[in-house]
């Protein structure tokens, strides 16, 4: 444990619904025993726990969202690089190797939106425009044909992907259409792929994980080395997330010492400055948040093979 205490993860499941999210937050809240909050799952649920539960630390929330991360919420501690800097990396990648037809799909909602305005704004900074831009009704609609028709008669080099669980859909539909783009997407794709196969072979996705798989990471290392002496070697990007979560977590709690409350917590870790992961930097401060300005970038190769 940490100074001689044992930690207890207690799990709740929120069925990916905001208010359920938030009812399980003022559960825990009113449990004097719970110290924080870990890893939130989605943009509306994390919205609802950050403003349930002000006086307890939240590390790690699962969303990359800008809009969120402008909120004045001390409480909240950002592992994972925003949606912004996912795709500006896209961006400059594409760039790097001379690619200047770039097209953008996006959803028709806020995340899609911000994609959108991140997109342009990262294009602009290489003096570039964007060849075609789609839209699908939403998140979550599989309604993707005309986007994938409009992508495909346009015919960018490039198209920047702002989907998560519907990309594959789309992905498919890109390609029935005739479109041989090469797509790119965020990081919250990249599980969707999987059951794609070789269909997904050339796909790139923003990282804010170092490849779960590449032990030129540190922290890479000690996690496959932990993983295995729990009994699994089920390595994939999600649980390399949760594990740097954790991390940062645990070293709030060793730095809020041998009794730590809730304010000694979110002090503790806001005390967090230079701290190095394993080859993965995290720095908080007084008026900082956001610890880590990880991105890297990944290609599914042959075999379903992460290549970064």
């Amino acid at each position: 444990g940490i100074h001689g205490s044992r930690i207890e993860l207690v799990m709740a499941d929120d069925q990916f619904k905001p208010d359920v999210a938030k009812s399980n937050a003022l559960a825990f809240n009113a449990d004097a025993s719970v110290l924080a909050m870990l890893h939130p799952l989605g943009t509306r649920q994390t919205a609802e726990i950050m403003d349930a539960v002000p006086g307890m630390a939240v590390v790690g929330p699962n969303t990359g969202t800008v809009a969120l991360r402008k909120k004045n919420s001390p409480n909240t501690f950002w592992v994972r690089a925003n949606y912004d800097q996912e795709i500006d990396k896209l961006i400059a990648t594409a760039a790097v190797l001379g690619i200047n037809k770039i097209g953008i799909v996006h959803s028709n909602d806020p995340l899609g939106t911000s994609v959108l305005a991140a997109s342009k704004a990262s294009l602009a900074k290489h003096k570039l425009e964007p060849v075609v831009v789609a839209t699908t009704p939403s998140t979550i609609s599989l309604e993707v044909e005309p986007a994938a028709a409009a992508i495909a008669k346009a015919a960018p080099q490039v198209v920047i992907t702002g989907l998560a669980g519907t990309a594959p859909a789309f992905i498919k539909a890109l390609r029935k259409a005739g479109g041989n783009s090469t797509v790119y997407g965020l990081s919250i794709m990249a599980s969707s792929l999987t059951p794609m196969g070789d269909e997904a072979r050339g796909v790139g996705f923003a990282l804010i994980v170092p490849s779960p798989y590449s032990t030129r990471h540190e922290v890479v290392r000690r996690y496959q080395a932990d993983m295995e002496s729990s009994g699994s070697k089920q390595f994939s990007l999600p649980s390399l997330e949760g594990y740097m979560d954790a991390c940062v977590l645990v070293e709030g709690l060793r730095r809020a010492g041998p009794a730590p409350t809730r304010a000694a917590l979110i002090g503790a870790l806001a005390s967090i400055e230079t701290f190095d992961l394993g080859g993965v930097k995290f720095n908080f401060g007084r008026s900082n948040r956001e610890g880590s300005q990880f991105v890297d970038v990944a290609v599914i190769g042959s075999n379903g093979r992460l290549v970064s």
